[in-house]
């Protein structure tokens, strides 16, 4: 279950970055999640919140972005994203739109990325 484990490194990360920012509270958190990143979003939010129960994140919203699959053809040349709401989520093969051909160079939409944390500060 690589959600759970994903889930356990963002919410290190979160609690690591507020903490070194005299944090008392995480009030929310965006996530971008690439198209190509095996996961399920969704898992992991939901792991997020009871993982975060008793830390300073507790309650805090976690927001889940997505990032497109970028991708440029070694064939003609296409450059450019691609919906990967087709693709098989455990087996994903990603082919050029224009011409239809494998393997592809993959720019972007692999990585999962911690964009913004908000948090409050004790006065």
């Amino acid at each position: 279950m690589h959600e759970m484990a994903m889930a356990d490194s963002i919410l290190k990360a979160v609690i690591e970055n507020a903490e070194n920012n005299q944090a008392i509270e995480v009030i929310d958190v965006v996530v971008e999640f690439g198209q190509l990143a095996l996961l399920n979003p969704e898992q992991v939010k939901f792991m997020l919140d009871v993982l975060s129960e008793d830390t300073i994140a507790k309650g805090a919203k976690f927001i889940i972005e997505s990032i497109p699959i970028e991708i440029k053809c070694k064939k003609c040349s296409f450059e450019g994203t691609i919906d990967g709401s087709s693709l098989d989520h455990y087996a994903p093969i990603v082919k050029c739109p224009k011409c239809d051909a494998y393997p592809v160079d993959v720019l972007n939409g692999k990585d999962v990325i911690v964009k913004k944390i908000s948090i409050e500060k004790e006065d």
